[in-house]
């Protein structure tokens, strides 16, 4: 029967000389791949950067292909043009702005407002992405809330006297007619309750003018009952013509009315 004896360890009988030969190539193999996924990273972080700015300079193209297109009040074409400038660009709040501005030629107000609001989102320090909501917000007849981004508007930019003068004072000037218009209801409203809960007059029956229209009244209900006549025919045949007041009121045997 064969025995089996101690196993030597691998490599026990490699020289040193070749042991360092194979670690130096192993050590190259390994900058050399380090070297590959550096330049592999570098390569997909070019490549990113290249896709973006292809991405920002096709979204400027048709920004400002929308932009022309709205000069020529081809608006809903110039929307169309700056909504697929947003799938390149989402942050773009220029796009928003001019977007909004349109909307409102097109008397789409609901959108309008929320395009603004998404303009200030993505900039809110934009003074016209400001102006351009409290305008959409005035096409809504939310005066308060115009009259409040107008006033940011101007907080950011306080020289615009485009603002200044036409926006927040016309917004203003709402604002009070909207007040006035307000408090004449409520006081119609008042009025007209009070209308409503005004006392019976108590009128004096027993005055000298009551009692001479009810004189009055009763003599002309008893001109009206003596005028009235009935025709009477006893059993002989003949005919008799008396008023009310002097005909029995339970007429004999030999009597009975034929007309009145």
């Amino acid at each position: 029967m064969a025995s089996f004896g101690w196993k030597r360890k691998i490599g026990e009988k490699v020289s040193k000389a070749t042991s360092q030969q194979f670690e130096a190539e192993a050590a190259d193999d390994k900058d050399l791949s380090d070297s590959d996924d550096a330049n592999w990273a570098h390569a997909t972080k070019r490549r990113k950067e290249v896709l973006l700015e292809d991405c920002v300079k096709r979204s400027k193209q048709l920004k400002d292909e929308g932009a022309s297109l709205a000069e020529n009040r081809r608006y809903k074409e110039a929307i169309h043009k700056w909504d697929e400038a947003l799938q390149l660009t989402p942050e773009d709040a220029t796009l928003y702005e001019m977007k909004s501005q349109v909307l409102m030629s097109l008397h789409e107000m609901f959108p309008a407002v929320h395009a603004a609001e998404m303009a200030v989102q993505r900039n809110p320090r934009s003074w016209d992405a400001w102006q351009t909501l409290g305008r959409a917000q005035l096409g809504l007849g939310e005066i308060a809330l115009a009259i409040r981004s107008f006033q940011v508007s101007l907080h950011i930019f306080p020289m615009n006297p485009e603002v200044w003068k036409e926006d927040l004072s016309w917004a203003r000037k709402l604002h009070e007619q909207q007040k006035a218009t307000k408090n004449e209801a409520l006081q119609a409203l008042a009025k007209g309750k009070e209308l409503g809960q005004e006392p019976i007059p108590d009128y004096d029956f027993e005055s000298d003018e009551i009692v001479a229209v009810c004189a009055a009244i009763a003599e002309k209900e008893k001109a009206l009952s003596t005028a009235k006549t009935v025709v009477i025919v006893n059993a002989s045949g003949t005919v008799e013509t008396v008023t009310e007041e002097s005909c029995p009121a339970t007429p004999d045997e030999t009597l009975f009315i034929r007309a009145r």
